[in-house]
């Protein structure tokens, strides 16, 4: 059984920084693309940022410049600094993993369960 444990999550003002983490764990052969995805009250999950095993990144528009993520594969974990926050960055964070898992078939995407951040104005 795979997991993946959020933290960091909290109430920030806004122009201020968290640094969120997820930590995956489990039977893991190997870890290929980590993201975090949000989704504020009313709208649809969005991407916010994705990283390969190599360490290419991808982030959404919204976020550029603001945010960085980072992995360490030693630890199975990413992470998201996210600074300057907005109110409008307000909304559950949500880390994905997609990876290979020992004694099984084809690889499987894995989400853990969210963490809250709140930008006050």
């Amino acid at each position: 059984q795979v997991q993946l444990v959020e933290s960091g999550g909290g109430l920030v003002q806004a122009g201020g920084s968290l640094r969120l983490s997820c930590a995956a764990s489990g039977s893991i052969l190997k870890i290929n693309a980590m993201g975090w995805y949000r989704q504020a009250p009313g709208k649809q999950r969005e991407l916010v940022a994705i990283i390969s095993n190599g360490g290419n990144t991808n982030y959404a528009d919204s976020v550029k410049g603001r945010f960085t993520i980072s992995r360490d594969n030693a630890k199975n974990t990413v992470y998201l600094q996210m600074n300057s926050l907005k109110p409008e960055d307000t909304a559950v964070y949500y880390c994905n993993a997609d990876l290979w898992e020992r004694d099984r078939l084809g690889a499987r995407e894995y989400w853990g369960q969210g963490t809250q951040v709140t930008v006050s104005s």
